[in-house]
């Protein structure tokens, strides 16, 4: 079962200490954009970034889980054996920009042509909108993985969407759909995903 830190990043018990670099060096990072990175792996190294630039103050909100049964094989390790979900995950990002209460959910999928609304939880978009009630700005960052295309749609168009499969309309979002009403993200150097420049335009 792998362990993460607050900020999405896996845990290595194994890992030593010595020679790390400063907290507050910003490391540049390839340009990975193909190269078999995960969407959360690629924004959590963006925020990371804007964090070290004093830009946005971002992170990946931790999964709640209750530990039930660990194993010690040794001494200096231990093992969780059996962990369960505390209570259901809402989005997966959420932080400060502006001044502004930023709150956002990332998805891949493999399909060419649509998004699936399925790879949504109601309880996932309910966060979404009384966030957005209250002032925030709320969106989703989805990738299509074939193309390694992403896009930034904003949470009033997924809301529409999602409220239409339940009235008989498609339970999908067509990419072209996406791509007229979305905001492109091309893959940059610093940041990996400049995604705030969209977020610029809904603020």
């Amino acid at each position: 079962m792998a362990i993460r830190y607050p900020n999405g990043k896996r845990f290595n018990g194994n890992t030593r200490h010595t020679n790390q670099p400063s907290k507050n060096k910003y490391i540049k990072p390839v340009l990975h954009g193909g190269r078999g990175m995960t969407l959360e792996d690629e924004l959590n190294e963006s925020n990371e970034y804007y964090l070290s630039q004093g830009t946005a103050v971002i992170h990946k909100k931790p999964t709640p889980i209750q530990i039930v049964k660990v194993d010690y094989p040794r001494r200096s390790a231990a093992v969780i054996k059996e962990a369960y979900f505390r209570r259901a995950s809402t989005t997966d990002y959420n932080g400060v920009y502006k001044g502004k209460y930023i709150d956002f959910d990332a998805k891949e999928t493999k399909n060419k042509t649509s998004f699936p609304l399925a790879n949504f939880h109601k309880h996932q978009v309910e966060h979404m909108r009384v966030c957005e009630k209250n002032g925030g700005i709320c969106f989703a960052m989805i990738k299509f993985v074939s193309t390694d295309e992403l896009f930034l749609l904003k949470a009033s168009d997924l809301f529409y969407y999602w409220d239409n499969q339940f009235k008989g309309g498609r339970k999908s979002i067509k990419k072209d759909i996406i791509e007229k009403l979305g905001y492109k993200i091309d893959y940059s150097l610093n940041p990996l995903i400049p995604y705030l420049d969209a977020v610029d335009k809904l603020i």
